[in-house]
């Protein structure tokens, strides 16, 4: 996949778009069970190898059904060999291990890269190939996905779907080209491994630039208890309780469906621990928030008391590149009595749009540009229907710092999200009728904790069960139809695909409750591909699917 150049500050992109009535149902197929998820903890590193292997072939999941362009398959290798490639090789060492961290002043005990809440920011252009030397140090087996990026399948980083979990005390070299400019990120994809930690920047510069602006700054946030109130394995094994009234969800089971107080005061759930909440609501998202309360707010792994500061120049122009790492947190990002100029979202460009704030499901990336005024400027990112904050500041070097307590509670006027912006026309797909639609059904409840796609939780031993057949060539049509009470952030792996017919390029799209959203993606990236919901503990509950290339 080639990068395509960039208009007016733009990213690049490849095709993905319109709507069609055209409808296919879904056609379920099984595939042989494969290693569970704790296996990996037995295996010997010649073991897991022999299961890559096994894993990674091309061979069909029975003797009737399609043939799978599995990671393995040589037209991985073929389309890798034909990616634009600048002759630059970007080197990054990055070691997987338990660490000891400062939170809000707090010392706690959590997982990091290279022995620091905030992770190594990976930089490179497009073009170049991204070499990332892995040591997991971890008691647990690991693994990096490389979120946004269309790379070649079997460097996807998804034990079950595309490699084996790199065992503990093992090592494991991703090698890849990159071939989209823009701002994305790296993260564990084992477990709830990504809450602990295990994340970080990954911005890939476009050698045609034509944004003007001066500097950019790479801003992180995340929801943040481990260590502090529990860990997320304590937290997911809380909420897999439900609601604990009893009885037992159905499929399609509306979140919140079951009543309880739905005040704009966040409370603990009847029956639940201490981390489940409900009453979390936002109007923005279109009901609950979110299902998880969390003690602490971070900005670039910095708590309000302890802010990151950007020191600039009155009058520069600032390119904010953010990342929503969060589990279970939408943010709303604004600069109090200030315009953004918002200009890609995923990577990719949009026509540009002047609002007052933005708001990030997780795994969405948004950049935007904002000119330096003097004194302190607070970068506001408020927890979506939630209590507390998270804020950085730009400072010229004048002035006193707010007090984080007196700063705004709100961020209002003019707010959107990315996928309700425009695609910039130099990334805009081509208008072309769907040669194959996907209807997938967001479904579950709170009672039992059991999401899911289709009414079917996903199986990891059994990834190909309910998988989504696609032939490479094909304009792919994906109907997000959300029969929950509770919005989702959508992901769709190695792909970029379009909202609606001139809406943005994304790779992770907010559906709101009782909403469908209808995305294209254009099949030109061969390969066994996750789509899921990007909050952590929907996901692991079993709101996740494979997209699945066949011959």
């Amino acid at each position: 996949m080639t990068a395509v150049p960039r208009h007016t500050g733009a990213s690049p992109g490849k095709p993905d778009n319109p709507d069609s009535s055209e409808r296919y149902e879904i056609m379920p197929t099984p595939m042989n069970p494969r290693l569970n998820r704790r296996s990996f903890l037995g295996l010997s590193v010649s073991a897991a190898a022999a299961a890559a292997l096994a894993a990674c072939s091309s061979t069909p999941p029975s003797a009737d059904g399609p043939r799978r362009i599995m990671p393995g398959d040589p037209a991985i290798a073929e389309l890798e060999a034909g990616r634009a490639f600048t002759g630059t090789t970007v080197s990054q060492n990055l070691t997987a291990a338990p660490i000891s961290a400062s939170v809000a002043g707090k010392t706690v005990s959590t997982w990091g890269y290279n022995n620091g809440l905030v992770a190594p920011t990976i930089r490179a252009k497009a073009g170049d190939r991204l070499r990332v030397a892995l040591k997991n140090n971890l008691p647990d087996p690991t693994s990096i996905h490389w979120h946004g990026l269309a790379l070649r399948n079997d460097q996807d980083g998804v034990p079950h779907v595309t490699q084996d979990a790199v065992a503990s005390n093992a090592d494991y070299s991703y090698d890849f080209r990159i071939a989209h400019p823009g701002t994305y990120w790296y993260h564990s994809h084992v477990e709830m491994q990504r809450e602990r930690g295990l994340y970080g920047a990954l911005i890939v510069d476009d050698p045609a630039e034509k944004l003007v602006y001066d500097r950019d700054w790479v801003i992180v946030l995340d929801d943040w208890l481990d260590g502090v109130t529990g860990t997320p394995d304590e937290v997911l094994k809380e909420v897999s309780g439900g609601m604990g009234m009893g009885g037992g969800s159905m499929p399609g089971m509306d979140h919140g469906s079951m009543g309880g107080s739905m005040g704009s005061t966040p409370s603990p759930s009847p029956g639940s621990g201490t981390h489940m909440l409900m009453g979390s609501r936002s109007d923005f998202l279109g009901g609950d928030a979110g299902d998880v309360r969390y003690p602490y707010h971070l900005f670039n792994g910095k708590a309000p008391d302890q802010a990151e500061e950007f020191t600039a120049k009155a009058g520069e122009i600032i390119r904010l590149r953010i990342i929503n790492a969060a589990g279970d947190t939408a943010y709303r990002v604004g600069i109090p009595g200030r315009k953004l100029t918002l200009t890609h979202t995923d990577g990719f460009p949009v026509v540009h749009k002047d609002v007052d704030a933005v708001v990030l499901g997780m795994g969405e990336r948004i950049d935007a540009l904002v000119t330096v005024g003097d004194g302190y400027s607070p970068v506001l990112a408020l927890p979506e229907g939630k209590t507390g904050q998270s804020v950085g500041f730009i400072s010229t070097g004048t002035g006193k710092r707010p007090v984080p307590a007196t700063l705004p509670i709100a961020l209002d006027g003019d707010v959107v999200d990315g996928g309700q912006l425009k695609a910039d026309p130099s990334v805009a797909l081509p208008s072309k009728t769907p040669d194959r639609t996907h209807v997938l059904k967001l479904t579950g409840g709170m009672m039992k904790y059991d999401w899911g796609i289709n009414g079917r939780r996903f199986d990891m031993n059994d990834p190909l069960r309910d998988a989504f057949d696609i032939r490479r060539g094909e304009r792919v049509e994906v109907q997000f139809v959300n029969e929950t009470t509770m919005w989702h952030p959508m992901h769709l792996h190695g792909h970029t695909f379009q909202v609606g017919r001139d809406g943005a390029r994304k790779d992770t799209v907010i559906v709101r409750a009782g909403q469908t959203v209808t995305v294209v993606f254009d099949a030109d990236n061969p390969g066994q591909w996750l789509t899921h919901c990007h909050n952590a503990y929907h996901a692991e509950r079993g709101m996740m699917g494979v997209i699945s290339y066949v011959a």
